[in-house]
């Protein structure tokens, strides 16, 4: 039976605000939340919730038949939690229903993979457990930021406890191989890869409402007749793409949501199912390892980094910021994690890119990529000036890290001491509440005092007689 496994990436831009050279050393904060907000407010009302509302209505028409999976960037969810909490609360419905996987993927939808693994393996593990927290369940399959996998990532994926990972069919990678099976990290058998079908997914995301194309228009019952097709023994199509497909990039007057609407049911007249990354990974064996020496992602035609480091001007600013990567972790300062949070995204790059692309890039307040690269530096330089002042590059990181440990152990000290002060004094506090219960108890039974008896009135005394009477 063939299966097909859809999944949608929601990450939201963090927006920076235009930071001239003389702010550096003024003004801390980098981000221009005004249109952060009109921003996310937009695509939700146009893209995301009417997506979601459709992906639900599949769900429970379908009688749990439909299922998909997302993954959510840190940092979105914090513009969630700030400006669209709806969202959060549609996608918890969603997740009741049983038939919706949450990813893992960097908490700053970076590129700190590319970089500094320690810095890789926190970002994950940070997105993973804001995942558990919303949703009650640590990830199982990791999808890097832009499907960005080589054999190396593959291999720390496995080292963290990953099953699976998601990562594009590329030509160039895939050679006479197909997309629809599944394969397996070449330096880690066990971590299983689920490779994007670029066309049956970019006919979605990127071409579905082109008049221009010669698939135009594109019918559900067509789409789902390709699917079932393909050779009997390529059993597994992974559609991959971005939410804001639906409704930003392709508008709802398309008849996209009616489009998506209508999958379920041809899936099922031709006998396909539907099912999340780890139900497959679980289910589904390897037939061999893809060998990826070079870094691959699902940008452009090359699918390559070369849209976040393709020039010299974002290869300075990427090597500038990871040089403080060790300090920025060693520190641990939760507002300097924020703006490090940020700071790493990839779009911060992608604006600079030079490259021509098929696809619009939208630079927001950059006129230029060397405008866009001259703002991030700026910032960025503040943010390098905060670090160093906060602690002295006089002390090397391995010095800073020794001080801080020391430091983090003293308050650690401090802090179970209190606690057996705490217990101890409540336990003090118990035995004294004992022993007044026992002395009132005591108090209770004992008798009351006898009263001391009146004393004897004695009988008057006989008068005797007179002398002589007679008796």
């Amino acid at each position: 039976m063939k299966t097909i496994c859809l999944y949608f990436e929601i990450h939201q831009i963090i927006h920076l605000k235009r930071y001239r050279f003389f702010d550096i050393g003024t003004d801390h904060y980098y981000y221009d939340d005004y249109e952060n907000e009109r921003s996310i407010t937009d695509v939700v009302e146009r893209s995301y919730m009417p997506a979601l509302d459709t992906l639900e209505q599949m769900i429970r028409e379908s009688e749990g038949r439909f299922k998909v999976a997302f993954s959510l960037s840190g940092v979105c969810i914090e513009q969630f939690e700030l400006h669209a909490p709806q969202m959060l609360d549609k996608l918890q419905a969603m997740n009741k229903t049983g038939c919706v996987e949450f990813l893992a993927e960097p908490y700053s939808h970076g590129l700190s993979s590319l970089k500094d693994p320690e810095c890789f393996a926190a970002d994950v593990r940070k997105q993973c457990d804001k995942i558990k927290e919303y949703f009650g369940k640590k990830p199982t399959v990791l999808r890097n930021s832009s499907l960005i996998y080589s054999d190396d990532i593959g291999l720390q994926a496995a080292q963290m406890g990953f099953k699976g990972m998601l990562t594009e069919g590329a030509k160039h990678v895939l050679g006479w191989k197909s997309p629809h099976y599944v394969y397996n990290c070449a330096l880690a058998p066990n971590l299983k890869l689920l490779l994007r079908d670029v066309r049956l997914s970019d006919d979605i995301c990127l071409r579905f409402n082109n008049s221009d194309w010669d698939g135009y228009p594109l019918f559900a019952d067509k789409y789902i007749g390709d699917i079932a097709s393909l050779p009997a023994e390529e059993q597994v199509v992974n559609i991959f793409m971005e939410l804001s497909a639906i409704g930003i990039a392709q508008p709802l007057s398309s008849h996209i949501l009616e489009f998506l609407r209508a999958l379920p049911e041809y899936a099922r007249l031709k006998d396909i199912r539907f099912a999340t990354p780890s139900e497959i990974c679980a289910s589904v064996k390897s037939v061999g390892s893809i060998d990826v020496p070079d870094t691959l992602s699902w940008v452009d035609e090359e699918r390559d980094v070369s849209s976040w480091l393709g020039n010299p001007m974002q290869r300075e600013a990427f090597e500038k910021l990871y040089s403080v990567a060790e300090r920025v972790r060693i520190a641990n300062d939760a507002r300097i994690n924020q703006d490090w949070d940020y700071l790493q995204a990839s779009n911060n790059f992608r604006f600079m890119t030079t490259k021509p692309s098929n696809v619009g890039l939208d630079r927001g307040i950059y006129s230029s990529p060397f405008d866009a690269f001259t703002n991030y530096m700026n910032i960025l330089g503040d943010f390098i000036t905060r670090i160093n002042d906060r602690y002295s590059t006089d002390i090397d990181n391995e010095q800073l890290n020794s001080l801080l440990t020391t430091i983090k152990n003293e308050g650690d000290e401090i802090e179970m001491k209190d606690k057996e002060i705490a217990r101890l004094q409540a336990k003090i506090e118990k035995i004294e509440a004992a022993a007044e219960k026992l002395r009132q108890k005591y108090e209770g039974k004992k008798p009351a005092p006898k009263k001391p008896a009146a004393p004897r009135k004695k009988a008057p005394a006989k008068a005797e007689a007179p002398a002589g009477e007679a008796k």
